[in-house]
């Protein structure tokens, strides 16, 4: 099979905040800006992969929620504990300077992990954990 991960889904709470994130703190590029206010989608990249992307979208468009639904969603993503996902670099003790310079929500400086990896690990604007690995 000849399978490949085209995007992945992570819930913003405020587009602008989280293009700012993804465009100028993790260098990525905005390949898609679709609807407006609160139901706006934002596909996001990294410049070298063009087949991978992360799409930020409302955390709750589905009517059927309930405003109780709603309210624990807003509070897992709060704490960063609803959404995530694992980026990688050659370098992550750079990649980590150059993102806390910009501001970054820091949650765990480069550390080496006790199951072989070295990683760090940091909040986007909407709470999602985003952890950064050494790749190679």
């Amino acid at each position: 099979m000849d399978i490949t991960i085209n995007a992945s889904f992570l819930p913003h709470l405020d587009a602008d905040e989280s293009l700012h994130f993804y465009r100028d703190v993790l260098d990525f590029e905005l390949r898609l800006d679709v609807g407006s206010g609160r139901m706006r989608w934002l596909t996001v990249g990294p410049k070298n992969q063009p087949d991978t992307s992360i799409v930020l979208t409302p955390p709750v468009t589905d009517p059927t929620i309930s405003e109780a639904e709603r309210a624990t969603i807003e509070a897992l993503m709060a704490k960063g504990s609803f959404a995530a996902i694992v980026l990688a670099s050659p370098d992550v003790d750079a990649v980590f300077a150059k993102v806390e310079a910009k501001g970054a929500d820091i949650v765990q400086e480069p550390m080496d992990q006790p199951y072989g990896l070295r990683d760090c690990a940091l909040r986007d604007p909407a709470g999602n954990m985003i952890r950064i690995q050494q790749r190679g």
